[in-house]
């Protein structure tokens, strides 16, 4: 239908403002939006309405009126319910980017204009499609509230027969209508699409598994930042949630393509509202890291971590036991990084998702996950109920930083169990996935020792071969145990005799010699593997690792001298 056809509709009751020329244009859906940023869920041709609650002021109307035509919609339906008349401004940046705008009265609901333009778009449908399309069309319109995507995997099982679930990157099943995937059916879906979208082939994909047939459809999380056409597949193949049918689209015709596309695209909705909702949880663990890092006093600490155990664990009054947890997603040969890839919030979504599988962290984990990135590493504050017996009835000369009891807390080798296959498909040949895990620790005063020891941890899990490696803290027979243990007089003393040299050269002349030791040592003195993490060409690594030498009298190529900037390092 086209955009005129609705003009000349009475009971709509549209009044245009702009764009009397561009009234042949067709419309081929229709979308109810107030965000600011709506270009993720358009894809073309919609009419969208607005009650315009996204402008706060004239400067919000021109960024919002360039991302609908970009996205190429139809046009804009503005109630007037909210602001009354339409503001001018509004009027003007329509006109300046040839998009047709629409006031819609207030005696006219939304609702009225989404059933006509629906009944209008399916009745144009041939076939079975043209019920399931039209039931779609309302449930796009609505968001998450038209029920989720238990309601959508319905309607594709009664109206066409299909078989289909929503899986994560590593095989968990999110929804599905029907009987749940057979146990290991979903990882292995998970490693056949990962695999297909590291070799830059276009969904859906074709994967047979255990004598069935599967088509795989990608749901983008592209997020608010660039077009995923301009965006490196590295950025998402690790967190985009794919869709996984149980038949062969292969010949399938264009209008059933098309009706799945418009599927994934409802789904990316309820997506976006569950990384929502994971937003108070990151907050909770970036304040706590920062405190943690930066050495708050441990009763700050404990302030911070009263207030995130009720988030963390809703319903329980005790105090729980906590762990942390340290990943790090690299690209490129040998750690060296990949230019213009933040590998952070990377291995932030995927340590979310390790720890959400209900194989590893139990079915109310989607409630206990707290992660924080800070630079390329990601770090999870786990929160474990208090062990009856051992914490609330300890002594009460215990050492508040000493590890609590393992009372049944995460194990690195039970948090990759089941992931390990589908991730290594998805990393391929360029990255690596390295994960840390601490003991178990009661007290704020063990958290600084629980983080630098899953640290090590996680450099442990690097030093061995694989794509995908972890290490726990009984792996561990370390200095490192010890760090949080050593008197704070004495850590500032031999932290400041070793790197304030090196700070207040950094300082004066902005050399970033402190990043370039921790690089560095953090690649046992290869001075090739150095050079490519830092960008840097090696005889520029030369000088600075010269410059350090001279400012502190010390030798790199000394194995005690490492060892004692590593310590002062760890310690600072």
């Amino acid at each position: 239908m086209r955009l005129r056809a609705l003009l000349e509709t009475d009971a709509l009751g549209l009044r245009l403002l702009g764009g009397e020329d561009e009234l042949d244009r067709t419309v081929r859906g229709v979308m109810t939006t107030d965000l600011r940023d709506p270009s993720r869920y358009l894809s073309g041709g919609e009419l969208v309405l607005t009650g315009l609650a996204w402008r706060r002021d004239a400067a919000d109307t021109e960024p919002f009126v360039r991302i609908l035509a970009s996205a190429g919609v139809a046009g804009l339906a503005a109630g007037e319910a909210e602001l009354g008349a339409i503001p001018d401004d509004l009027v003007q940046a329509c006109l300046r980017h040839r998009l047709p705008l629409f006031a819609v009265n207030e005696s006219v609901a939304f609702a009225t204009i989404t059933e006509h333009v629906v009944r209008q778009v399916s009745g144009e449908r041939a076939g079975d499609l043209a019920a399931v399309v039209d039931r779609h069309r309302r449930l796009m319109t609505s968001g998450p509230a038209g029920g989720g995507p238990e309601v959508v995997l319905d309607l594709l099982g009664s109206d066409l027969d299909l078989r289909a679930w929503v899986l994560s990157p590593t095989g968990r099943q999110i929804a599905g209508a029907g009987a749940p995937l057979p146990p290991g059916i979903g990882a292995a879906l998970a490693g056949e699409h990962l695999s297909a979208t590291r070799t830059g082939r276009r969904g859906p994909h074709r994967a047979v598994v255990r004598g069935l047939t599967y088509s795989l459809f990608p749901i983008r999380n592209t997020g608010r930042g660039a077009a995923p056409a301009t965006r490196d597949v590295r950025e998402t193949v690790l967190s985009d949630w794919l869709l996984a049918v149980e038949a062969d689209a292969g010949d399938w015709p264009a209008a059933r393509l098309d009706l799945l596309q418009g599927v994934t695209q409802l789904i990316a909705v309820e997506r976006d509202r569950r990384d929502a909702a994971r937003t108070v949880r990151r907050r909770l663990a970036q304040e706590v890291l920062e405190l943690v890092q930066t050495g708050a006093p441990p009763a700050e600490i404990a302030a911070r971590l009263r207030v995130a155990a009720p988030v963390l664990l809703p319903g329980l009054g005790t105090a729980p036991h906590w762990q942390v947890v340290v990943a790090r997603v690299e690209w490129g040969e040998g750690g060296t990084g990949a230019p213009g890839i933040d590998a952070g919030p990377v291995a932030q979504s995927l340590l979310e998702e390790i720890l959400v599988d209900p194989a590893t962290a139990g079915p109310d984990s989607a409630d206990r996950i707290a992660v924080a990135h800070t630079g390329d590493e990601a770090i999870a504050l786990v929160p474990l109920p208090a062990v009856p017996g051992a914490d609330g009835d300890a002594p009460a000369e215990e050492d508040d930083a000493a590890p609590a009891p393992d009372g049944g807390g995460l194990h690195a080798d039970a948090l990759l169990a089941a992931v390990r296959g589908p991730l290594s498909a998805g990393l391929a040949d360029d990255g690596r996935l390295t994960l840390g895990v601490s003991a178990a620790v009661h007290s704020a005063e063990g958290l600084r020792g629980a983080l630098e020891e899953a640290r090590h941890a996680r450099r442990v899990a690097a030093a061995r071969p694989g794509r995908v490696c972890a290490a726990g803290h009984h792996e561990l027979a370390s200095h490192v145990l010890l760090l949080p243990f050593v008197p704070d007089d004495v850590r500032r003393a031999f932290t400041a005799r070793l790197l304030d040299p090196l700070r207040d050269y950094d300082r004066r002349h902005r050399a970033e010699l402190i990043p370039t030791l921790e690089a560095f040592l953090d690649c046992d003195g290869s001075w090739t593997r150095c050079a490519g993490r830092l960008h840097l060409h090696v005889n520029t690594l030369r000088y600075r690792v010269g410059r350090i030498e001279q400012l502190t009298g010390r030798d790199l190529a000394r194995l005690e001298d490492k060892l004692d900037f590593f310590l002062a390092l760890r310690m600072s």
